[in-house]
């Protein structure tokens, strides 16, 4: 069997820590490299974590890779202003994709969200629409967006208001399983990212979270 090895960018995450172990319990990738501001606490020997400052990875050359994951992503009120979250949201995430392009990546799975347009008139959306833009002229053979509803899963940090809409979502769940707007679970959107960088189709796929939930179910 043919082996890979992967990038991934955010595991420290919700998304990215289910993906991160999706990735070293798959025998498709014989290495795993894991690259953040901070080293994680996790040990495993396909795992080999290099520490990078997103900002400037210009000059940081990161190791040959065919498959790239992408799980960076904040809040504008943890980022405290909008200058902030796009150096996170865009500029970031674009950042990797340069480096990874040019580490020999040809495939790249990027998660951002439900709603994300260019032309939107909410910051948010806009600035995840802008960045698929750009991501879309990288030149990848297989570009992957992945467009989660609201995320479900315990995360490292506190988020109340968020804390409120997974309860309400727990509730209402089994109402919504008919609509592609449902909840989805973290660990789901990881198995569906992985499914779906097996042996994607060329060009860009754009994965609404009614996909995810049967690709990673």
């Amino acid at each position: 069997m043919d082996t890979r090895t992967a990038l991934i960018a955010g595991a420290s995450g919700l998304v990215g820590g289910h993906l991160l172990n999706v990735l070293l319990e798959n025998p498709l990738y014989q290495q795993v490299y894991s690259l953040g501001r901070r080293p994680l606490p996790r040990q495993h020997p396909q795992l080999i974590q290099q520490t990078v400052d997103f900002g400037r990875l210009d000059g940081t050359p990161l190791p040959a890779a065919d498959d790239a994951f992408c799980c960076l992503g904040t809040t504008l009120k943890k980022a405290g202003s909008q200058e902030a979250f796009r150096a996170v949201d865009y500029d970031a995430v674009l950042n990797f994709a340069q480096a990874a392009r040019k580490a020999g990546v040809r495939r790249f799975a990027v998660v951002t969200a439900m709603g994300a347009n260019p032309r939107s008139r909410f910051f948010y959306n806009r600035v995840k629409g802008e960045v698929e833009e750009a991501l879309e002229a990288q030149g990848f053979d297989s570009l992957i967006i992945a467009h989660p509803s609201l995320l479900l899963g315990e995360r490292g940090e506190h988020r109340p208001g968020e804390k409120v809409a997974t309860v309400v979502a727990h509730l209402l769940g089994p109402l919504l399983r008919p609509f592609a707007s449902r909840p989805i679970e973290g660990r789901t959107v990881a198995r569906a990212l992985v499914a779906l960088a097996r042996q994607p189709p060329p060009g860009v796929q754009t994965v609404p979270s009614g996909a995810l939930q049967q690709h990673g179910g």
